[in-house]
C-alpha cells in the first residue's frame, strides 16, 4: 500500500517514523515550509522534514494547498506531486494546513488523521493543552477518516490514557505521540485488508480546542488557584504562564494549590519550599520560575537572587 504523509512537528515525526519502520511505501511527504527558529532566527526544517531527508523520502513543502488561494503555484505543484505519487491513502498528523476537498478525494482510501483527543471532545488545534486546562481525567488518540469538517469525520480507532496530576502539555504530548504512531500503523494494516469499521462521532459532548494565543499567558490572579495550577501545566512549554514582579516579567512553570487568603496576587509567604500567592480562591505555591533570558529554576534558586517578601504583589502583564 502506497502512502502520502502530511505533518510537521515532533508529534507527526513519531508517526512517520513508525510507518517507515513498519515497511509502508511512503511515496510523498508534505510538511510546512522552514520557519525561523532560535535566537538567531535561522530557518530550520520541521522534524518531519528532517526525518524525510535523513531517509531519502520524497518531500514537498507547499505554503498552501488551495488551488484558488494565495499561493496557487505551490498548490498546483503539490497536486502534481500527489498525482504522481498515486497514494492509496494519506496520513495526516498536525500538518498545519487545511486540506481542500481535492486532497481529501485524491487517495483511493481517503485521508486518515491522527488526533490527540477522545473525539468529539476537543476538536481543533490544541487538544492536549485544552484537556489539561479543563482538568480532564483522560486524553487519548482518535484515528479518524477525514472529511470537510473540523475533526468531524468517522472514528476508526480510539485509545484512552489517563492525565496525571503532574502532566504538562509537554509530558502528555510525549506519551500521546508514540500511542498515535502505534495506532496509525494498526489502522493502515487494517485498511490494507478492508478491516476498518468507521463509527460516526457522538452528537453529544462536542468541545473545541481553540488555538493557544500568547495573550493567554498572562495570569489573572483573581481566578481560583486550581484553575491557575492547571493553566501552568497546560501552557508548558508554550506560551508559559507569566506575570510581573518588581518591574520584570516572570514565567511561573509549576505550583501546587494550598490554603491561603489575601488580595489576588499578594505574596503570602516566600521560602525555599515555594512562593505562596493569593488567588481568587485559596492560594498557589509556586515552585518553579524563570526570569527573562534565564532558565527555569526552583523557588529556592529564584529567591537567592531576588528580594521577595510577603506583602509584595505579582501583577498581570500589561
Amino acid at each position: 500500500m502506497r502512502l502520502a504523509f502530511a505533518g510537521t512537528p515532533e508529534f507527526a515525526r513519531a508517526a512517520l517514523a513508525a510507518q517507515h519502520a513498519a515497511g509502508f511505501d511512503i511515496a510523498l511527504v508534505l510538511t510546512q515550509p522552514d520557519r525561523p527558529s532560535g535566537r538567531g532566527l535561522k530557518l530550520a526544517p520541521s522534524p518531519v522534514k528532517a526525518f524525510a531527508l535523513e531517509h531519502g523520502l520524497p518531500l514537498a513543502q507547499p505554503r498552501s494547498l488551495r488551488l484558488d488561494g494565495k499561493y496557487p503555484d505551490d498548490a498546483a505543484a503539490a497536486r502534481a506531486a500527489l498525482l504522481a505519487a498515486r497514494p492509496d491513502v494519506m496520513v495526516v498528523a498536525a500538518y498545519g494546513l487545511i486540506l481542500p476537498q481535492w486532497v481529501l478525494d485524491l487517495p483511493r482510501l481517503g485521508c486518515l488523521n491522527i488526533h490527540a483527543s477522545l473525539l468529539p471532545r476537543w476538536r481543533g488545534a490544541a487538544p492536549i493543552h485544552r484537556a489539561i486546562e479543563a482538568g480532564d481525567a483522560d486524553s487519548g488518540i482518535t484515528i479518524m477518516q477525514m472529511d470537510a469538517g473540523l475533526d468531524t469525520g468517522a472514528m476508526l480507532l480510539v485509545e484512552a490514557i489517563p492525565i496525571t496530576p503532574d502532566d504538562s502539555t509537554a509530558t502528555l504530548h510525549d506519551r500521546l505521540a508514540p500511542l498515535g504512531a502505534r495506532l496509525i500503523v494498526e489502522a493502515l494494516e487494517l485498511a490494507a485488508c478492508g478491516g476498518l469499521s468507521p463509527a460516526a462521532q457522538p452528537t453529544e459532548g462536542i468541545t473545541y480546542a481553540h488555538k493557544i494565543d500568547k495573550a493567554e499567558a498572562a495570569i489573572d490572579w483573581s481566578a481560583p488557584a486550581a484553575t491557575l495550577e492547571r493553566r501552568q501545566r497546560a501552557f508548558d512549554p508554550f506560551p508559559g504562564a507569566s506575570c510581573r514582579l518588581g518591574g520584570e516579567t516572570v514565567k511561573l512553570w509549576r505550583g501546587t494549590v494550598v490554603a491561603g487568603r489575601g488580595a489576588p496576587g499578594e505574596i503570602l509567604d516566600a521560602s525555599d519550599a515555594g512562593i505562596v500567592v493569593a488567588c481568587g480562591d485559596r492560594a498557589l505555591r509556586v515552585t518553579e520560575l524563570q526570569r527573562p533570558g534565564g532558565r527555569r529554576v526552583s523557588a529556592a534558586q529564584f529567591l537567592s537572587g531576588s528580594a521577595v517578601a510577603p506583602g509584595m504583589h505579582f501583577i498581570s502583564p500589561d
